[in-house]
């Protein structure tokens, strides 16, 4: 079985990339595929029994005032990749975004609750969602998560790794709450989704169980390295303005895993404290 992995370069396609170390696979980055060209991903995806999309215009901000590139790339890009694997009957793995909805629930979001997206961002991202639901409704899988961190790229707890060992006050929302996912973690279950040819199509969700503030995660990423948690100090939302309303709660919920007999993630603090004791992802 071939692979093949759009948006290679990203922390989450490097992920990828690694957990299919010993399978064929194509992994392409941005620079060498533009999912928004139906001629190059049409190439692209040919010869492949499954692509994992990791694909995204992430720039949730500036999407506020760039929505047309953003729903260019997550969502019209996403249905060039899916109608392109409905032609050559490969399976589609697209990697969606709790942004999808409110943040108004008190209670983990499941799969089939109704999106409510609150900003550009969102938005575009359901627009892809919808795109693979209906060009692939039998061979198309959507896999929302949230909060990732690893080896490779940018993250949050990346950031506070770094802002911790400057012995530094770092002032964090406190405020709004969702699940910190391990890169590796979601990456393995994207594998065991392709492997599993008799999973059933549709919406999964690819976080860690429990839930967390951006402060919870903040002081919890020094405690297990041994920085000094009580220099995070809790601050609101409204303290910190930014372009794009948040979802206050982003937790979701991870129901449809059993259907296709893989195992949920685990719960955050666990994933955590043995993330940052791999040395790849230090």
């Amino acid at each position: 079985m071939r692979w093949l992995i759009t948006g290679a370069g990203g922390l989450l396609g490097q992920a990828v990339e690694r957990a299919l170390e010993h399978e064929e696979i194509s992994a392409l980055k941005h620079t060498a595929l533009d999912i928004t060209d139906p001629v190059t991903v049409a190439k692209a995806v040919d010869g492949h029994q499954v692509v994992v999309n990791c694909a995204g215009y992430t720039r949730v901000d500036n999407a506020e005032t760039h929505e047309d590139k953003a729903n260019a790339v997550n969502g019209y890009g996403a249905l060039t990749l899916a109608r392109a694997c409905a032609h050559t009957g490969a399976r589609l793995i697209h990697v969606s975004s709790d942004y999808v909805f409110d943040g108004r629930s008190t209670v983990p979001y499941r799969e089939d609750a109704t999106p409510r997206p609150l900003n550009a961002y969102g938005r575009s991202k359901l627009m892809g969602e919808q795109a693979v639901q209906q060009v692939l409704p039998r061979t198309g899988y959507v896999v929302r998560t949230a909060w990732l961190y690893g080896a490779g790229g940018p993250s949050f707890v990346a950031t506070m790794l770094r802002l911790g060992r400057t012995g530094e006050t770092v002032s964090v929302v406190a405020d709004q709450f969702g699940q910190p996912t391990w890169t590796a973690d979601l990456a393995r279950q994207l594998v065991a989704l392709g492997h599993c040819k008799d999973a059933p199509a549709g919406i999964y969700h690819g976080t860690a169980s429990g839930q967390a503030s951006w402060f919870d995660l903040a002081r919890e990423v020094l405690r297990l390295t041994g920085l000094d948690p009580l220099r995070v100090r809790p601050i609101t939302t409204a303290e910190y303005p930014l372009p794009a309303r948040r979802p206050v709660f982003g937790v979701l919920g991870h129901e449809r895993w059993k259907l296709a007999g893989i195992r949920e993630i685990g719960p955050w603090r666990d994933r955590l404290t043995l993330a940052l004791s791999d040395p790849v992802f230090r």
